[in-house]
């Protein structure tokens, strides 16, 4: 540990400290004292992905007898709201059609933890999933649906509870060929195994 991350984790831990006080309760009563490093430790967990390359996790495997719709379906994703810093939540599902090369599918799930432990909006997530596979599988199609819960939107401001957002992101034959299109979403509604 650097003298500079040292300093760091001290600023953050009496960011805390403030911020509990702030809401009104003691940093120092017995259930909080540990509370500002359990708070730091949760953070550096939450927002890991900005340490990781998306490029190291695709790793491919030339493979060129499949040319048909792979698809790995409700990921699960767990992200963080950068306009409020609150959490938001649902599954994902991944799609890309093989020009050649392979990826293994544990890699997908992967790459949605990289964007998603990063403060984050629904959209940029959708996109950033779909672009890294673009760049790094350089497949003939790309398709990726996020559907998420907020809780920015459910527990404060409207509070809409259960309220589902969904986006999409579609690349290549995905986004030019309707039958290609059609079948994913198609697939994507079906009920799991």
């Amino acid at each position: 540990m650097t003298a500079g991350h040292d300093s760091n984790a001290r600023s953050f831990e009496a960011l805390v400290r403030t911020m509990l006080g702030y809401l009104g309760e003691d940093p120092d009563r017995e259930g909080l004292r540990e509370t500002p490093r359990r708070v730091m430790k949760a953070w550096g967990e939450w927002c890991s992905g900005y340490d990781q390359d998306p490029a190291k996790v695709l790793k491919t495997f030339e493979d060129g007898a499949c040319k048909e719709l792979v698809l790995v379906k409700d990921i699960p994703v767990h992200s963080t709201c950068e306009h409020h810093l609150a959490p938001f939540f649902g599954k994902a599902h991944i799609a890309y059609i093989p020009n050649g090369r392979i990826v293994g599918l544990s890699k997908l799930s992967r790459l949605v933890d990289i964007y998603a432990r990063r403060l984050q909006v629904q959209e940029r997530l959708t996109t950033q999933v779909a672009d890294a596979l673009v760049d790094n599988l350089k497949p003939t199609g790309v398709g990726v649906v996020i559907e998420c819960r907020h809780l920015c939107m459910e527990s404060r401001g409207v509070n809409r509870a259960g309220v589902t957002t969904v986006t999409s992101a579609m690349r290549g034959a995905l986004m030019e060929q309707p039958e290609a299109r059609a079948e994913l979403l198609a697939l994507i509604a079906r009920s799991p195994v």
